[in-house]
């Protein structure tokens, strides 16, 4: 499995949009332990783009702090689970916590 992470600063970018980079982290589902992780500059940001890239990159899931209602449909075109509302951490933090269930998320910051 492959876990896409927008980032500034090396943390979760709260609008995915608007990342300086991408952590693409690989992770063993049986051990739901993390194998490797890869950061790449996005294309520049054009509606429907970053899903398609990513779709590219073979990522399975994003984990956002918010995102547009249409972008999480083009996520779910390209067979991508979205999920948002998470806080601003490291991506190997959040993904962690994402295999263990445990990754705490709350409202979707983006408004449009």
């Amino acid at each position: 499995m492959r876990i896409a992470v927008p980032l500034a600063q090396g943390k979760l970018s709260l609008h995915f949009g608007h990342c300086e980079e991408f952590a693409l982290v690989d992770v063993d589902e049986q051990t739901k332990e993390i194998s490797n992780i890869a950061k790449l500059q996005p294309p520049s940001h054009q509606p429907g783009v970053l899903p398609r890239w990513l779709s590219e990159q073979q990522a399975d899931v994003i984990i956002a702090g918010g995102m547009g209602q249409r972008a999480q449909q083009l996520f779910a075109q390209n067979n991508i689970k979205v999920v948002i509302g998470a806080s601003g951490q490291a991506p190997e933090e959040l993904v962690s916590a994402y295999l263990q269930g445990t990754l705490e998320t709350g409202d979707n910051i983006c408004d449009h």
